[in-house]
């Protein structure tokens, strides 16, 4: 019973609060809480065989985009902390009998908690957000305790593992968590402590450990939980510590949230912080990637290729096999692109295959863990389903932010028997990707135009499908090759004209985004949008006669938005 939590107790007897209840203190003061950082650019696209299915991955995309996506990323801060009459139990750590809210294993102990008390009478997650209210009113004018004097006699640090098989989860963090707490110049013995079976620990665990902290060598060590400390150092991540402090002492992330439909603030309900979550990343997984990228300094990494598909050891990996890898790869080595596995290279290979990365494509899997040491330049293509979409999409968020790259998703088809069913989780797990004809080529065309070959188009409709992806990801001097490779279709084509528009508009080409917003209004003047822009392009222009000639045409066509306009813009009215 020594392994055992029980979550059937009053939160405020189960959570440790840092600044409240004793056993937990910071071994020097915090730097900050959270800071903004520039997101990374991330973003998905429908790529079904069948229009049933685009719409509702379309549709989820959409509610991504507009409710779940901050205008910033945020970096939370992780710090070493000595805590006191410790224990590790499972994947969890205790201070005084009471569990460390820290980072992902404090996300595994509020959902534990709400799923070990669905059958009691009260609600188990109102429960927690009023526990987490109950926190923030005592913290208004509390700071957790900072460690005084020399540490104790013969102290260790000690890392919680989910598990020692699961690379997404022991890389992002454990290994990152002694990225952290080897930056303090610790000289003791370091315990990595995991709760399953000691047989089903894979090599990699300590492989990373070897090549990323030499300096550490004969003094880590993989212990089976449970363990008590009488004291222990380890890392403590604010991400749940947010939520325990009130906006006065750690500020506000609201001002960063797209809407308040699905964002409730600091009330801690899951699916808020499943919102925070995927846009924010632990100041661990930055430290991580610095150590990882300093340690292939200064080695030739020139056998390593720059473009690659990657598949998977089915020796050591559940068989996720994607319907449709030959024919995409068949396509992938006509433009350079080589086959790799993981599990096959080395750690130092790994993080340098990434690091010089070009493009990196792949269905879903733990692989795309190592996204964390990619470049800026990198675009990290992922293969997956809506049911990854859902369930899975949101977790690499975070590690995408912490490297600063670009990583696209294509949503496709379940490789399964009925592949307009939605599997259930918990009965099918993971259901692997199944690639149709239409959906490589339109992932291939996505790929050839980020590497400078303008594909050759039949329809309007594809060229308008390619146009808003690559704008989508920022590529405004390709739509504009293949607007010009496609003219013919441009003219009288609302869609391609908008296109072209935005793409001038982020150039800071104004004269010609005026141009391509006149053809668009003369592709479909019902559209009352393409006037409104018209006249604010003019506007930056010096343009006043279409100005003029646009409010006018507002007003005869659209006189209620006209109305609106110029009812916060009276100035306009003068004008026309």
């Amino acid at each position: 019973m020594r392994n055992q939590i029980s979550f059937h107790q009053d939160p405020q007897d189960l959570f440790l609060n840092p600044a409240q209840d004793s056993g937990v203190t910071l071994l020097f003061s915090a730097a900050f809480f959270w800071r903004e950082v520039e997101p990374a650019l991330i973003t998905g696209f429908a790529s079904s065989a069948y229009p049933e299915m685009n719409h509702k991955i379309e549709a989820f995309l959409t509610v991504t985009r507009r409710h779940k996506a901050f205008s910033k990323a945020v970096e939370f801060n992780t710090v070493p902390v000595l805590l006191q009459n410790a224990s590790f139990r499972k994947s969890f750590s205790l201070a005084n009998d009471k569990c460390l809210l820290s980072g992902a294993s404090g996300t595994r102990l509020l959902n534990r908690y709400c799923w070990e008390n669905e059958e009691e009478d009260h609600d188990p997650e109102e429960t927690l957000v009023a526990y987490f209210r109950k926190c923030q009113a005592k913290n208004h004018a509390a700071s957790i305790p900072v460690w005084q004097g020399p540490l104790p006699q013969g102290v260790a640090i000690a890392i919680e593992c989910r598990n020692t098989f699961n690379y997404y989860h022991f890389i992002t963090e454990s290994l990152s968590q002694l990225a952290v707490l080897a930056e303090i110049g610790f000289a003791g013995d370091i315990f990595f402590h995991f709760p399953n079976n000691p047989e089903k620990t894979r090599p990699f665990a300590a492989d990373f450990v070897a090549a990323l902290f030499p300096e550490l060598a004969g003094r880590v060590f993989f212990e089976r939980a449970p363990k008590d400390y009488d004291y222990v150092i380890t890392a403590l991540d604010f991400f749940s510590t947010y939520f325990q402090f009130p906006a006065e002492v750690v500020g506000s992330l609201d001002h960063l949230a797209p809407s308040d439909a699905m964002w409730r603030g600091q009330d801690a309900y899951r699916g808020s912080q499943a919102i925070l979550a995927m846009n924010s990343f632990h100041a661990s997984l930055r430290a991580l990637r610095k150590r990882a990228l300093a340690a292939i300094e200064g080695h030739d990494f020139s056998h390593l290729p720059k473009r690659f598909f990657v598949g998977r050891d089915r020796t050591q990996a559940r068989d996720r096999k994607m319907d449709g890898e030959a024919q995409l790869f068949e396509m992938l080595q006509l433009f350079g692109f080589d086959y790799v596995v993981f599990e096959h290279l080395t750690p130092l290979d790994q993080i340098a295959l990434m690091a010089n990365a070009e493009m990196m494509v792949s269905y879903h899997g733990a692989g795309f863990t190592n996204m964390l040491f990619a470049g800026p330049q990198a675009y990290v293509l992922e293969l997956g389903t809506l049911q990854t979409a859902i369930y899975r999409w949101g977790d690499f968020w975070s590690i995408a932010h912490a490297a600063g790259c670009r990583y696209v998703s294509f949503f496709a088809d379940y490789n399964k028997a009925d592949p307009l069913q939605d599997p259930s989780f918990d009965v099918d797990g993971i259901v692997p990707v199944a690639l149709s004809d239409r959906a490589v080529a339109e992932v291939m065309t996505f790929i050839v135009s980020i590497l400078g070959k303008t594909p050759d188009l039949p329809s309007a409709q594809t060229v308008q499908i390619l146009a808003e992806r690559l704008i989508a990801v920022h590529e405004f001097d390709r739509v504009l090759l293949l607007l010009e490779r496609h003219a013919r279709f441009v003219p009288g084509h609302l869609a391609l004209c908008l296109a072209k528009a935005e793409c001038h508009k982020h150039r800071g080409e104004f004269h010609s985004e005026l141009f391509a917003l006149h053809q668009a209004y003369e592709a479909d003047r019902e559209r009352w949008q393409t006037l409104i822009r018209m006249i604010w392009c003019a506007k930056k222009c010096d343009a006043p006669d279409v100005m003029t000639w646009a409010l006018a045409c507002l007003r005869h066509d659209f006189p209620k938005r006209y109305a609106v306009l110029t009812k916060t813009k009276p100035w306009m009215r003068q004008i026309a």
